[in-house]
């Protein structure tokens, strides 16, 4: 990416928005283009500005941050979507997940953590470690909570994608999945690439939750 990281802040709370503001303005690879106020001022702050990421509040009295961000993220060229919230309730951060947000944060996260959360979503990669994508995935499946149209659903993949789908559902690296299948990264990255396209999803984060709403991530020989 050429330039600097554009940001669109969004929260209902001025003294928020001013604050990440003065914040972010501390990176030099990372600039605030615009603010909004409420979810429904998402689509016509982006289409003016062009954000690369839109840092997203989750509570929000019109229009909240799942809701905007599964809206945003049906339009073409969307910008990658960053929550951060007080609120760090698993089926908070999940509903989010699922509607297409590459990663959240706490409104507690040290600065240095949210510029680099940025940079990464910004780059095409997820704020999730595998720590929290296990802990996440865990709290809204449960073990033995298959479902059955999540299966019908990966059925499509080929062998190969199926299995790093299920690597992907236990929230290993593609590093790791290279490692554990004998696979070279660019490989791993291929059939990444090709089970999201197949199952018409938009990042790593709800493939993990697919595969393991479907059972496949169960058993992870770690």
């Amino acid at each position: 990416m050429s330039g600097p990281v554009r940001v669109l802040v969004v929260d209902d709370d001025a003294l928020v928005r001013s604050g990440l503001r003065l914040l972010l303005g501390e990176a030099p690879d990372i600039t605030v283009v615009a603010e909004a106020g409420d979810g429904d001022e998402v689509p016509a702050a982006v289409a003016e500005h062009r954000p690369d990421v839109v840092l997203m509040d989750l509570r929000m009295p019109r229009v909240d941050g799942v809701r905007a961000t599964a809206e945003l993220l049906r339009g073409a060229d969307a910008p990658a979507v960053l929550v951060l919230t007080t609120f760090d309730s698993d089926q908070d951060v999940l509903a989010a997940l699922r509607a297409g947000a590459t990663g959240y944060l706490v409104k507690d996260t040290p600065p240095a953590e949210i510029e680099d959360a940025i940079r990464r979503v910004a780059a095409g990669g997820t704020s999730l470690s595998e720590t929290v994508t296990r802990r996440l995935i865990a709290a809204a499946t449960g073990r033995g909570a298959a479902r059955p149209d999540a299966g019908a659903r990966l059925a499509g993949l080929s062998e190969q994608e199926r299995a790093v789908a299920a690597a992907v559902g236990r929230g290993w690296s593609n590093a790791r999945i290279a490692s554990e299948l004998l696979l070279s990264l660019s490989t791993v990255k291929t059939y990444l690439s090709s089970a999201l396209t197949k199952l018409d999803l938009e990042n790593r984060t709800q493939l993990a939750l697919l595969a393991h709403d479907a059972g496949l991530a169960a058993d992870d020989p770690a």
